[in-house]
């Protein structure tokens, strides 16, 4: 009998291949975006990893206080170590070779126009010397190496993007100063680079130009002798220069030191990536459900039948899960495929944002397609698995009678009573969330109310069909009279269905809603914030926390109009408290002017008292953590500076947002206990104009900073606007991946309105036949789309915006207080949503409209 099963099912499949084909389609996109993720991410893996394994010499010495991936301190300099631990680390036994190197990414390179040649998709500025470890990943392509201080080498990627050639001027912004150099040539790199611009001078110019100290450098990279292993040449150097004297690398430690810092990034990217996939799966559930329910729905006679000619309930349940089977494996297999595709689009989308990745690296691993494929066919068969035991049930009578099932009236109490009690758990856990006192306590509480609500909704939606689908038609579909009125019956014919087909969008605009919310008032609290604490008039800082160079602090102070300008920067110290714990802290170390130009509020002392002779402050949680009061003593180390102690003069309130928890110390002190060369360089500075000079110290300022392109000025206006911008294009990025759930979603309402026109197909014949025209049947099943997809819209976004608001007192804790509902966008989506209903149902209302009267009369 499972030959016949099979038979029975592969025939339904087939037969019923076009109702199928938009579910099918919700799974293709689906894993498509899964595979895709995969495949993009593992292939960016591997153009790091060749680019790391090429790079890295045998082994690698460096300072030893330099840290993994931190090539650009806050000094503005890299780690250095002198010159003589070249020949000192050749002497050592099995070294072939040792070449002293020069790199720093605390660089800007412009063109004669002042504009910035670094990249645009957050990758470095890289700025070193031409050497032979060098030509492992790099060739020159065109001209020749620099040969001077007025020469410089520049990587064909960027030459290309910018269009730059031989002869043209680069200058190149360093903290020692500029360096004006013409293009003496263009290097390709032999392996692909991912978008870092980078330019090479010769060993002098480097050591010059970006250390400020003749002869030194920031690593040496040493080669072994034939037949020595990398690991036995790091002991034989170690033996050699000591073993605490420098950092010593393999070739394979600096590759796992780099790709851990990259892998970071790149699987906080995968992750959420796969969590949008993950949306996607879920409502396109409702999508397959619907689906099988309603073939199921349409095939009671067909199942009866079968069931009276001697099939089993288990057997009709198992022909049902293979078609969806079926189902998974068509819809996950081209799913794998569209998956690459989608990989490869992304690697040119990446490729004309500046980060470029070559086609020759794409990596499928052996477990994409499988996890592809089997998620899909999971989700499938999992998604079936109710109609498919709805159909079980169906008894040999059901052949004597009309198609369609009647609905289970004791199964409808049960799902009201559940759906209420899961709509209250994730109501409680929601009110729960917002009243928390501990983020991580409101983080649970969040999470259980979103994941409890959305259930329940999803649960009682039928039940709120037969409600809110009457108000909505009352204002909707009324004014279209006898046709609104059967758009209205239709969509309430079967609230299961209705309900199912909106949660599908509910769950897309519920997220958007969300998101919204807590985007918004994270621009209004800032906003309040900036317009409360912020006194300075100006603010000059670098988009990519580059700090600022003594240069550029100098072309600011030398600005005509200003009253004062206050240089922020943040000094490493261990600070000790009386209870004798002691931690590592990073000091604001500002001018006194500071407390005039950040506002904070004050639990004890007064601001300006922090930049007394001998004096600090702290914050209050620290202050209540350590019982704190003022005039108590703190024990100060310095990171490569002295051990002193401070008096608090002051407590700061941790209630806002701008500086929380942040310890100040005047610049003063600072200067005093750290040597000039450890002193970090100023990340940000704060200006004010002198009284009526505002406008002309503004432009003053700006015209001041023209030779820095790296660097932003600000007004309180511009940083506003920055704020909004920064904030909207995260959640635009954000829209566009949930743009996939609502794609699936909107196939879901397709699917519905056509697998129901062909449900009712003797139903639309005998309409057409009393008279009901084409084109009023195509509005009928136009307006009942509109109507479902209304329903959807009105429970995602209340939903969503119950989240946002719990999400935003929960924010609160962090000093995100304002909550703003930006009632624009929940409008102009409400409204949107009207739109996709009626897209929606374009082509299921031209099949009906086009449909055979007679034939549809005669149709059972």
């Amino acid at each position: 009998m499972s030959n016949t099963v099979l038979k029975t099912s592969r025939r339904n499949f087939v037969a019923h291949k076009g109702r199928m084909a938009l579910s099918a389609v919700a799974v293709l996109l689906s894993v498509a975006f899964v595979c895709g993720t995969l495949v993009f991410t593992d292939t960016m893996n591997t153009t790091f990893d060749k680019l790391f394994a090429v790079t890295n010499s045998d082994v690698t010495v460096s300072p030893k206080e330099a840290k993994d991936g931190e090539e650009t301190p806050d000094r503005g300099k890299p780690e250095m170590l002198a010159g003589s631990a070249v020949e000192q680390i050749k002497k050592a036994e099995g070294v072939k070779n040792a070449e002293g190197g020069v790199v720093s990414m605390s660089v800007t390179v412009v063109n004669s126009k002042n504009e910035n040649m670094g990249s645009t998709t957050g990758a470095p500025t890289i700025a070193g010397n031409w050497s032979d470890n060098e030509l492992k990943s790099m060739k020159i392509t065109s001209g020749q190496a620099p040969r001077g201080p007025t020469e410089v080498m520049v990587d064909a990627d960027t030459a290309k993007k910018h269009g730059l050639g031989l002869g043209d001027e680069l200058r190149t912004i360093t903290v020692t100063g500029d360096i004006r150099a013409k293009i003496s040539g263009i290097a390709t790199f032999t392996v692909t680079n991912p978008g870092a611009a980078v330019v090479y001078f010769d060993t002098a110019t480097s050591q010059q130009g970006l250390l400020g100290s003749a002869g030194s450098f920031t690593h040496v990279n040493v080669t072994a002798k034939d037949g020595l292993s990398d690991e036995q040449l790091k002991r034989n150097i170690a033996t050699a220069v000591g073993a605490d004297t420098y950092k010593l690398q393999t070739a394979k430690e600096a590759a796992d030191a780099n790709r851990k810092d990259v892998g970071s990034f790149l699987n906080v990217m995968k992750y959420v990536m796969l969590g949008f996939a993950g949306i996607a799966f879920l409502v396109g559930i409702f999508l397959i459900f619907n689906t099988f329910s309603m073939l199921v729905a349409q095939r009671t006679r067909e199942i009866g039948l079968m069931r009276a000619i001697g099939a089993d309930s288990g057997q009709v349940l198992k022909s049902v899960v293979v078609e969806a089977f079926l189902l998974g494996v068509v819809g996950s297999v081209l799913g794998v495929g569209a998956g690459v595709g989608l990989a490869v689009g992304l690697m040119e989308l990446m490729g004309q944002m500046g980060m470029h990745l070559s086609t020759d690296d794409l990596t499928v691993a052996w477990t994409t397609p499988v996890v592809g494929v089997v998620l899909g066919v999971l989700v499938t068969v999992v998604s079936a698995f109710v109609p498919a035991r709805r159909a079980g049930k169906v008894s040999p009578m059901a052949a004597l009678r009309e198609s369609g099932t009647p609905g289970d009236k004791k199964a409808g109490r049960v799902r009201a009573v559940l759906g209420l009690v899961l709509t209250g758990i994730g109501a409680a856990g929601l009110f729960a969330a917002a009243a928390a006192e501990k983020a991580g306590t409101g983080s649970l509480w969040l999470g259980l109310g979103v994941v409890f609500s959305l259930v329940g909704f999803i649960v009682i939606g039928p039940l709120l069909a037969a409600g809110v689908v009457r108000v909505l038609s009352g204002v909707v579909l009324r004014p279209f009279g006898s046709v609104g009125r059967l758009a209205e019956r239709n969509a309430l014919r079967n609230p299961r269905r209705t309900g199912a087909t909106a949660a599908a969008l509910m769950i897309g605009l519920a997220l958007v809603a969300c998101l919204s919310v807590v985007g918004s008032s994270m621009v209004a609290s800032a906003t309040e914030e900036l317009d409360q604490s912020v006194g300075a008039d100006y603010i000059v800082n670098s988009e990519i926390n580059q700090p600022v160079l003594p240069q550029a602090e100098q072309a600011v102070r030398a600005t005509k109009g200003l009253d004062h300008v206050t240089a922020y920067r943040r000094v490493p110290a261990r600070l000790t408290a009386p209870d004798g714990t002691s931690e590592e802290v990073g000091l604001g170390a500002t001018d006194p002017t500071y407390a005039k130009d950040i506002r904070r509020k004050m639990v004890a002392g007064e601001h300006a008292a922090a930049y007394g002779k001998d004096s600090m402050s702290v914050g209050s949680e620290y202050a209540t953590k350590h019982g704190i009061k003022l005039g108590d003593e703190l024990t100060v180390a310095f990171t490569g500076g002295n051990t002193v102690k401070l008096k608090v003069a002051a407590i700061t309130s941790d209630s806002g947002n701008i500086d929380k928890t942040m310890k100040y110390i005047s610049t003063d002190i600072a200067r005093a206990n750290v040597p000039a060369d450890r002193l970090p360089l100023p990340f940000m500075l704060l200006a004010s104009a002198q009284d009526g000079q505002s406008a002309t110290a503004y432009e003053s300022v700006k015209a001041a900073m023209a030779e820095y392109p790296q660097y932003n000025v600000r007004n309180r206006a511009d940083y506003k606007q920055a704020l909004k911008d920064q904030v909207g294009q995260l959640l635009n990025m954000v829209y566009g991946l949930l743009g996939l759930a609502i794609i699936v979603a909107v196939l879901g309402v397709v699917n519905t309105l056509a697998l129901s026109v062909v449900e009712r197909t003797r139903e639309i014949g005998l309409m057409r036949a009393i008279g009901l025209s084409r084109r009023q049947l195509r509005r009928m099943i136009r307006l009942e789309s509109v109507v479902i997809a209304l329903f959807g819209a009105l429970l995602g976004l209340g939903l969503g915006m119950g989240w946002g608001a719990s999400a935003q007192q929960l924010l609160a804790l962090q000093g995100l207080k304002v909550l703003e509902i930006p009632w624009p966008t929940i409008i102009g989506v409400f409204a949107a949503s009207a739109f996709v209903g009626l897209f929606a149902a374009l082509v299921p209302a031209f099949r009906a409209g086009r449909m055979n009267v007679l034939n549809a009369i005669a149709s059972e």
